[in-house]
């Protein structure tokens, strides 16, 4: 029988095949929560302190900047002594298009260009 509480709790946002948000202002860390729940993840100080860095720099400077810059400025400001690896580790499907994604803002630039890199 369908809990219509449940139903009202449960709310959707509409995204994207890949998972992102069409509309912005529909994220809040609640929605985050949610997306991160669905791709196995939980989120920690870390991940939150990558997805509100990524916020802010998205309402600073637009979405101009392409995947390889965020990536590099990531890994300074959030792992210079343990590296990309850690970046990786904490969001498995790339730090700047996973975090992005969970941070309820469009994909980058050739973020998905295959000769980017892989997380293997």
């Amino acid at each position: 029988m369908l809990d219509i509480n449940k139903s009202l709790s449960n709310t959707h946002h509409d995204s994207d095949p890949d998972g992102y948000l069409f509309e912005l202002e529909h994220w809040s860390p609640q929605v985050a929560n949610q997306l991160a729940a669905r791709e196995g993840l939980a989120l920690s100080d870390e991940h939150w302190g990558i997805i509100f860095h990524l916020r802010e720099h998205y309402r600073v400077h637009g979405n101009s900047e392409n995947a390889r810059v965020i990536l590099h400025e990531l890994e300074e400001r959030f792992s210079p002594v343990m590296g990309r690896g850690h970046l990786y580790r904490l969001f498995p499907e790339g730090p700047v298009s996973q975090a992005s994604r969970l941070a309820g803002l469009p994909p980058r630039p050739h973020e998905h260009d295959l000769s980017f890199g892989t997380v293997m």
